[in-house]
C-alpha cells in the first residue's frame, strides 16, 4: 500500500504532494514501483496533529481520487476518520476506507462511519488507537499492549459485523505509533502473529515512524524522516514474516524488492 499524503504537515512527507497535480504524480510513480493499493490522505494524523475541516479535506483528496481511478487499475483507499469523506471518496471511485478510528463515532461527527461503509460495496481497515493525535503520545498506558489491542480490534470487528459489513470486507491494524511507546511498539512487532487470533488479513503501517529511529539510533528524538529508509525495509520484511498481509509503505520500490528477495528465499 503506498501512501499518498495529500497533507502541508504529515511526518514524513508534509507539503511534498499537497499540490493535487503532485499528488497525482506521486501516486503514479508508486504504481510503477509496484504498489497494489493506493492510500490517499487528506489529514495528519501525527501526534500533535491539527485537525482539518471537512471542506478541507475533500477538497484535498476527492480530486485526486477522481483523476487516479481513470489512470489506475489498483484499488484506491482513503484515509480518513469522517463519514462525509468516506461517502464522498466512494462515490469518487475509492475501494477501501482507512480509518485510524476504526468507525467508532466521534465528536462531532452527525453521520455513522459504520453504516457509510456497511451501505457500501468498500473494504474497510479499522485501526486501534489510544487517544487522538493531539494527545495519544502524552503518556500511554496499558494493562498488556497486546492483548489489549487484540481486544479493541475484536469488539470493532464485531461491531462492523453487526451493522452489516461482511468479514471478507474487513482488515484489521494494530496501530503502530499511535498511542504507543517504543516498548509497547516493539511489543507488538514481537507478538504480531498472536493477531492471527482474530481471523482476518493484517495490514501494519511502519513506514519511517520515530520508533524505528529511535531503535536504528538509540536516541529517543530518533532520526530524520529520510533517514529511517533502512529501518523500515527491516520493519516490512519482519513484519510481513510475522503475518502482516498489506504493508503501507512510503518506499514503495525498495520495500518491494526486499520482499521479492524475502520470497524467493522462502519458496
Amino acid at each position: 500500500m503506498g501512501i499518498v499524503n495529500v497533507t502541508p504537515d504529515s511526518f514524513s512527507d508534509g507539503g511534498q504532494f499537497d499540490a493535487t497535480n503532485l499528488a497525482i504524480e506521486h501516486a503514479l510513480k508508486l504504481v510503477e514501483e509496484g504498489a497494489a493499493i493506493l492510500d490517499i490522505g487528506g489529514e495528519s494524523t501525527r501526534p500533535n496533529a491539527t485537525p482539518v475541516g471537512l471542506q478541507e479535506e475533500l477538497d484535498r483528496v476527492i480530486p485526486v481520487i477522481e483523476a487516479l481511478v481513470s489512470q489506475v487499475n489498483i484499488p484506491i483507499s482513503i484515509d480518513t476518520y469522517k463519514p462525509q469523506v468516506m461517502q464522498a471518496a466512494i462515490a469518487a471511485g475509492a475501494s477501501i476506507v482507512n480509518d485510524v478510528r476504526a468507525l467508532q463515532e466521534g465528536a462531532g461527527l452527525k453521520d455513522s462511519a459504520l453504516q457509510v461503509v456497511a451501505k457500501s460495496n468498500a473494504g474497510v481497515c479499522l485501526m486501534h488507537m489510544q487517544g487522538i493525535p493531539a494527545n495519544m503520545q502524552d503518556n500511554p498506558q496499558y494493562d498488556n499492549v497486546v492483548n489489549n489491542v487484540i481486544t479493541f480490534l475484536q469488539e470493532r470487528l464485531q461491531a462492523s459485523i453487526h451493522a452489516g459489513i461482511a468479514k471478507n470486507r474487513i482488515l484489521l491494524d494494530p496501530g503502530f505509533g499511535f498511542g504507543k511507546t517504543r516498548a509497547h511498539n516493539i511489543a507488538l512487532i514481537q507478538q504480531l502473529e498472536s493477531f492471527a487470533v482474530l481471523g482476518q488479513p493484517l495490514l501494519v503501517g511502519l513506514s519511517r515512524k520515530s520508533v524505528l529511529g529511535q531503535i536504528s539510533t538509540g536516541q529517543m528524538t530518533g532520526t530524520d524522516v529520510d533517514a529511517r529508509l533502512y529501518a523500515s525495509i527491516a520493519a516490512s520484511v519482519i513484519t510481513a514474516q510475522k503475518g502482516a498481509k498489506i504493508l503501507r509503505v512510503h518506499d514503495v520500490k525498495a520495500t518491494v524488492e526486499a520482499l521479492k528477495v524475502v520470497s524467493a528465499i522462502q519458496q
